[in-house]
């Protein structure tokens, strides 16, 4: 029996993939094309022992040097989107997980359809962006979110509405093994010039912040209450700083660029660095946003 349809790649570097352009090989790469494969491939591994990971656009993920042992199931090809009646208001938008936020932002705004824009520029997918409640701009996922389709880790399906899930601060509270398959997102009518006019706001902010022509994972660390991370982290003196081709940018604090030839260690390295001094001045806990994954 096939456990998947979709093209499977071995030994596959993955500094290819990751928005950081790090990371060594994984044993194996997986492209399902649908749901029912994605759950044969959860039952196999499960049963067999065999590790495994799930990723979207790779965007906030970091891979060490010596690779990931196991299978990485990449949920780009799971890309449907279901519009409900547009006359309608609210409107019903039915995603799968492999969306990318950028694609879903565009294809909204061009229907003139009103709650999306706070994820203009966020990188990554659907599925990452429910898992991480992704926000910007005093928005998160939670608010906009009507329901989502989970799988557990013995591969069952549920579909739970918004009031029934947990959210916290860049955090859905779900068990481990927990994958998002997609959402249902609750978006209002609106005007479409206004729609536009607020996306390239935000996206004129975000080019004037951050720095978006280096390779990078977008911000590293989660922001304490109160205290911005990328701000802890200038007063501290470390903009500018290095090790390697891992460079804290200059243009903003929070984010560690790949100036050219980073590994995965270099960004490691940066990254203790960041703690240790912010520790010491502050005594405040910089905890990382992006995972860290592999050997």
């Amino acid at each position: 029996m096939a456990i998947t349809a979709g093209p499977v790649l071995f030994d596959e570097p993955l500094d290819r993939y990751t928005s950081l352009k790090v990371g060594g090989r994984a044993d194996a790469l997986i492209f399902p094309q649908s749901v029912a494969a994605i759950e044969k491939l959860v039952i196999f591994f499960r049963e067999g022992g065999h590790p495994f990971l799930v990723v979207g656009n790779w965007t906030n993920l970091l891979v060490r040097d010596g690779g990931y042992r196991g299978a990485i199931i990449v949920m780009k090809d799971l890309c449907r989107i279901a519009w409900g009646q547009e006359d309608q208001d609210p409107v019903m938008v039915d995603v799968q997980a492999g969306v990318s936020l950028a694609d879903l932002v565009r294809r909204t705004a061009e229907r003139a359809l009103a709650g999306m824009a706070f994820c203009a520029g966020i990188p990554g997918s659907v599925g990452g962006a429910v898992m991480m409640n992704a926000g910007a701009y005093g928005q998160e996922i939670k608010d906009i979110l009507c329901k989502a389709t989970l799988m557990d880790d013995r591969a069952v399906v549920t579909d739970r509405l918004r009031n029934d899930l947990s959210f916290e601060y860049r955090r859905l509270n779900v068990p481990e093994g927990t994958i998002v398959l997609g959402a249902v997102f609750r978006l209002e009518r609106g005007d479409l010039q206004s729609i536009r006019q607020r996306i390239d706001e935000i996206l004129g902010r975000r080019r004037q912040k951050h720095p978006l022509n280096y390779p990078s994972a977008g911000s590293i660390f989660k922001n304490p209450a109160g205290n911005p991370a990328g701000l802890l982290i200038e007063a501290a003196g470390l903009k500018g700083t290095a090790v390697g081709g891992a460079k804290i940018s200059e243009k903003h604090g929070n984010f560690i660029v790949n100036t050219g030839g980073a590994t995965a260690s270099d960004i490691l390295a940066l990254i203790e660095r960041v703690q240790q001094e912010v520790l010491r001045q502050t005594g405040i806990v910089l905890e990382t946003e992006v995972r860290i994954v592999g050997e």
